[in-house]
C-alpha cells in the first residue's frame, strides 16, 4: 500500500513537472515568434533554428505530462519517463549554445545555455519526489552536455579564451548547479519522509482526514501487519482541556467493552509520545442516514424497520452493561453494504456522549445538556441528570420518523425553538406528514417513542425490539432487495452529491445548553 501511494504521488508530481514546464516554455515560444515577426527578413533563420530547440525540449515535457496525467504506470517507467525527459532537454538546452543572435554581446549564447540547464535540474528536484543519490546522477548526466557543447562551439571560435579552459568553467557552473539541485532533493525528500513518519501513530500510518467531530478527528488508516480497513480517531495534544481528555479516553474504553455486530468495533488505542491520543476501529466504507435520506429522501418501510432493529440490537447490548449513547442520531448510525455476510447492515458509531449509570459521578457536568437538538428527548433537556436508556429509544424514535418521512420531528429556526417543541408538542403523524399511507404498527411504534414521559415509552431496547417484532403489517426487506439496491445506488449515495428532498431537515446545529438554578435553558 505504501509503494502504491510512493507511485501514484510520483506519476502525479511528473505529471505536474510536465504540464507547469511545458506550458512556460510554450508562452517563451510564442513570444519569441512575436519578436521575429518585429526583425527583417534576414534575420529570421537564426532565430528559427533556436526557437525549434525551444518548442522541442517543451514538447518533451508536454508528452511526459500527456503520458502521466491519466492511467496507471508502473514506478520503474515513471522513472524510465523521468530520467529520459531530463536527459533530452538537457542535451536540446545545450545546443542553445551554437545560437548567437545578431548583434549579440558574444558568449551571451555560453550563458543562457547554463541558465537554461541550471533552471531545468532545479525545477526538476523541485517538484519531483526523487533521493539525493538519483539527483546526483541524473544531473552530472544533464550537466556533461553544456561541458561537451561548450567546448565544441569555443573551438570553433577565435576567442581569447581556450576552449579547454572554457570547458573547465562550465564543468564548474554544471557542478555547482548538480549540487543545488540534489541538496534541494535531499531536503525536500527528507521533509516528505519526516511527514510521513509524523502521520504514523503506533504501528497505524493515517493516510487521508475522513472526519471530524466534537471529540476528535478521524482518519482512514493502515495498519503496518494487518490488512483490515482501519479508522483512527485522534485528539491531538491542546486540542482541548483535561476534562475532554478523560472523556476522549472513556470513550474507547466503554465502546471496546461492547462487541454487538452493529456496534463499531474497536481494534485498539494508545498514546504518542508526543501527547495524541488515539484509538483504532473497524473503517466503515459507506453512507451515514442523515446523508442518506437528504439525497434520496424517506426510505421503504421495510427497510427502515431492518436499520432499527439492528440500532436497537446495538442499544439493548449497551443497556445491558449500564452503557447510554446519549447521541443516537442519523449521521451516527453508518450504512455499509455488506458485513459478514449480511447485507444493507446499520453500525451505531460514535459514543463520545456515552454515560455509564453505574457510576456514581457521571464525566459530563449535569448543569449541561449535550447532544443535537432534533434527536434530544424533553427529559434531555430540562433534566439531564434523569437521562436513562429510554432517552436513547425516544432518539431512536426520532430517527424512524426522519426514515419514513424524509422529515424532521420537529423543525424550528433555533436551537431553543426545537427544544420547546420536544417539550410541549405533540408529533404530527408520519403518515400524515409524508401525505400517504405508511404501516400502522410501525408508525405507532416511532410515536410511542417519541412520547414526552419516559414511562410510556418502550421501557427498554428489548422491549423496542419485540415490538418491531409485531409489526407484521410492514412488508419485509429481503436481502436480494438490499443487494439491488446497493448494486445500484451504492456509488452514487457514498460519492455524488447530496440533495435535499422538498421540507427536508433543516439543521440547526448541536446542543450545549447550561441550564440555570431554575432548571430552564438560557
Amino acid at each position: 500500500m505504501e509503494a502504491e501511494e510512493a507511485r501514484a504521488f510520483l506519476q502525479q508530481r511528473l505529471a505536474l513537472l510536465g504540464r507547469v514546464y511545458g506550458f512556460i516554455g510554450l508562452s517563451f515560444y510564442l513570444a519569441a515568434m512575436l519578436v521575429l515577426l518585429r526583425l527583417p527578413a534576414g534575420s529570421w533563420q537564426q532565430f528559427e533554428r533556436g526557437a525549434w530547440v525551444i518548442l522541442a525540449a517543451n514538447s518533451v515535457y508536454l508528452i511526459q505530462w500527456l503520458l502521466c496525467r491519466r492511467g496507471r504506470h508502473s514506478e520503474r517507467v515513471l522513472r524510465l519517463i523521468d530520467g529520459s525527459s531530463m536527459t533530452l532537454v538537457a542535451f536540446l538546452m545545450s545546443l542553445k549554445i551554437f545560437d548567437s543572435y545578431p548583434g549579440e554581446v558574444p558568449g551571451l549564447s555560453y550563458a543562457r545555455t547554463l541558465l537554461l540547464v541550471t533552471y531545468g535540474l532545479v525545477l526538476r528536484a523541485v517538484f519531483v519526489p526523487s533521493s539525493a543519490k538519483r539527483t546526483l546522477i541524473l544531473g552530472l548526466i544533464a550537466g556533461s552536455f553544456p561541458v561537451a557543447t561548450s567546448y565544441i562551439w569555443y573551438s570553433t571560435q577565435k576567442a581569447s579564451v581556450p576552449a579547454a579552459q572554457q570547458a573547465i568553467w562550465t564543468s564548474l557552473w554544471s557542478l555547482s548547479s548538480v549540487v543545488i539541485s540534489t541538496l534541494a532533493s535531499r531536503v525536500i525528500f527528507g521533509l516528505r519522509q519526516q511527514v510521513r513518519e509524523a502521520w504514523r501513530l503506533g504501528q497505524y500510518t493515517l493516510l487521508e482526514k475522513i472526519g471530524e467531530g466534537g471529540m476528535g478527528a478521524v482518519y482512514r488508516a493502515r495498519h503496518a501487519m494487518l490488512r483490515r480497513p482501519t479508522a483512527v480517531k485522534l485528539l491531538p495534544p491542546g486540542k482541548g482541556g483535561a476534562e475532554q481528555l478523560t472523556r476522549f479516553e472513556r470513550e474507547v474504553q466503554l465502546t471496546s467493552r461492547l462487541s454487538h455486530p452493529n456496534t463499531v468495533v474497536v481494534f485498539d488505542y494508545g498514546r504518542t509520545p508526543g501527547g495524541v491520543f488515539y484509538y483504532a476501529m473497524e473503517y466503515l466504507e459507506g453512507v451515514d442516514l442523515e446523508k442518506l435520506v437528504r439525497r434520496n429522501g424517506p426510505l421503504p418501510p421495510g427497510r427502515v424497520l431492518h436499520i432499527l432493529r439492528q440500532v436497537a440490537g446495538s442499544l439493548s447490548e449497551a443497556h445491558g452493561v449500564g452503557l447510554i449513547h446519549r447521541d443516537i442520531k442519523p449521521a451516527n448510525i453508518i450504512l455499509v453494504a455488506e458485513r459478514g455476510g449480511a447485507a444493507d447492515v446499520a453500525k451505531v458509531v460514535d459514543f463520545g456522549l456515552v454515560r455509564n449509570l453505574d457510576e456514581a459521578a457521571d464525566m459530563t457536568k449535569d448543569d449541561i445538556v449535550r447532544g443535537t437538538p432534533h434527536y434530544l428527548s424533553p427529559e434531555a433537556i430540562n433534566a439531564p441528570e434523569k437521562v436513562d436508556a429510554r432517552s436513547d429509544l425516544y432518539a431512536l424514535g426520532a430517527v424512524g420518523y426522519l426514515l419514513l418521512t424524509g422529515r424532521l420531528v420537529f423543525e424550528g429556526r433555533t436551537v431553543m425553538e426545537v427544544c420547546s417543541h420536544h417539550l410541549h408538542d405533540r408529533p404530527v403523524p408520519p403518515a400524515e406528514r409524508l401525505g400517504q399511507p405508511l404501516p400502522q404498527m410501525l408508525c405507532r411504534l416511532t410515536l410511542d417513542c417519541l412520547e414526552k414521559d419516559p414511562d410510556r415509552r418502550p421501557e427498554s431496547a428489548a422491549d423496542f425490539l419485540a415490538r418491531l417484532a409485531r409489526c407484521d403489517d410492514v412488508a419485509p426487506w429481503t436481502e436480494n432487495e438490499a443487494r439491488n439496491w446497493w448494486k445500484e445506488h451504492g456509488a452514487s449515495v457514498m460519492t455524488g452529491e447530496s440533495r435535499t428532498p422538498s421540507g427536508a431537515m433543516t439543521s440547526v446545529g448541536a446542543l450545549s445548553v447550561i441550564r440555570g438554578a431554575d432548571g430552564r435553558g438560557r
